[in-house]
């Protein structure tokens, strides 16, 4: 019997998958949190042969390695991937033997240069019942081609344009099953379920419609595309050398405010994980405010460098907040995180240490003492397409460490995005500069715009 099993990482907006033909498996695009499925694996008795990246992934530290580790599979990836450890290199038309199904290699560069869909083929039949189509083929979309910088971005769309051609040749029936999806900065403007068929795919998805003209499918590939947060940078080296091997989730040490204090000194930043209210009302002088949500990572990785230690302050409960804090940030390399502040804020306050507060407000309140406040707006420029507050200065959240100069400091700028969660982020970035802030934490421009309209 044979068996597909999704696995999602809605975090990353990304797709795992657990391949089984009879008491073997294979894992194809792991994230690096992998132990809880590396012992259900086990658990049931099931023999793991491979371990298959469809490329050297740009959003995450890929998972290959633990797997390797803690049972011996066969790392497989694609053959100009150049990975420096142990793996099998696969060519187009390379198979591997897996049960009674067949996975063979299929090329298909574009999001990457040396990205690979693996083809399943099922009790020796000649067509594929399914494809890893990685960040090529994904359902509503394709994979981005700009990742890897902007002298790149033509010819890496020009190969996704032959390489979805050549995925249109499989049948109607053919499972997609793509690694990146909704909520993945490697698959802009996508939306709608995990996986599809390419039946379904023909009929419905926008890249696909613009494979009769080169010349339209790169202009259209290539415009209006949402930056992407700046730790990818980092990622695919980290994949290609080989991550470190974590063989388990690392504790969260306990740290006494003295100890933070030391930490900060030797250069960590404090990332607080608590709501945006409530860091608004008090916290840790220099610390930055990323809220604790499935975005985390992303938003950590958009502004805290990426070399530096990490300490945490966490929202109750803190012993499942810590979990999901380091699992978080172990997924895109994060891995200097010291400790966490114990007992939160409460405990530093108990030693009479010094907080810093700034104001919150809804967007209705935006009109202060009858005349318009500074307003930065830090949304994506592609969101300032649809209306922005006349008068707002706009620098995307992703640019602010770098442009925080720019701000002025004898009058307080207001921050503000759609929602208020970036521009929380961005508030407790400029009170870490000394500026005057104060942040817009409920609504944003698109409730204003509507109200001004």
């Amino acid at each position: 019997m044979n068996d597909i099993e999704l696995i999602r990482t809605p975090a990353l907006g990304d797709n795992s998958y657990l391949l089984v033909s009879g008491d073997e498996a294979a894992v194809v695009d792991p994230q690096r949190d992998a132990w809880p499925l590396v012992e259900a694996s086990l658990d049931r008795a099931l023999s793991l042969r491979y371990v298959l990246d469809t490329h050297v992934h740009n959003d995450y530290v890929s998972g290959a390695r633990e797997w390797q580790a803690a049972t011996g599979a066969t790392v497989v990836g694609p053959g100009r991937a150049a990975y420096a450890f142990p793996h099998l290199p696969m060519a187009d038309g390379d198979e591997i033997a897996l049960g009674d199904v067949t996975i063979r290699a299929l090329e298909t560069p574009g999001h990457t240069p040396e990205h690979t869909s693996y083809l399943v083929l099922e009790g020796g039949r000649p067509e594929p019942s399914a494809v890893f189509t990685g960040g090529s083929l994904i359902v509503g979309g394709a994979g981005r081609t700009d990742l890897l910088g902007a002298d790149r971005a033509e010819e890496l769309t020009r190969a996704q344009f032959r390489s979805l051609r050549r995925l249109m040749t499989l049948a109607a029936d053919t499972r997609v099953l793509p690694t990146h999806g909704a909520g993945s900065f490697c698959a802009a403007h996508t939306t709608g379920p995990p996986t599809s068929t390419l039946g379904r795919e023909r009929l419905t998805n926008p890249a696909l419609a613009l494979l009769s003209d080169e010349e339209e499918f790169v202009r259209a590939r290539l415009d209006g595309l949402p930056r992407f947060p700046a730790y990818y940078r980092h990622m695919a080296g980290i994949n290609r050398a080989g991550p470190r091997v974590l063989a388990g989730p690392p504790p969260v040490a306990p740290l006494a405010p003295a100890d933070v204090v030391r930490h900060v000194d030797a250069g960590a930043w404090v990332v607080d994980g608590r709501d945006r209210w409530s860091f608004a009302a008090a916290h840790l002088p220099g610390s930055v405010n990323v809220e604790l949500d499935d975005s985390c990572a992303t938003f950590v990785g958009s502004v805290v460098p990426f070399d530096v230690p990490v300490v945490l302050v966490l929202p109750e409960p803190a012993p499942a907040a810590a979990v999901e804090a380091i699992t978080q940030l172990l997924r895109i390399g994060y891995d200097h995180v010291v400790g966490e502040l114990s007992g939160g804020l409460a405990v530093w306050q108990a030693g009479e240490r010094p907080t810093r507060a700034y104001p919150a407000r809804d967007v209705g309140q935006l009109h202060l003492g009858g005349r318009a406040a500074a307003v930065l707006d830090v949304r994506q420029p592609n969101e300032w397409d649809d209306g922005v507050i006349p008068g707002s200065r706009r620098i995307f959240l992703g640019d602010l460490p770098q442009r925080l100069s720019e701000l002025p400091r004898g009058r307080r700028t207001w921050t503000i995005c759609a929602s208020g969660r970036r521009a929380a982020v961005a508030a407790s970035l400029l009170d870490r500069a000394g500026l005057p802030v104060g942040v817009v934490a409920r609504g944003g421009v698109p409730t204003w715009v509507a109200r001004a309209a």
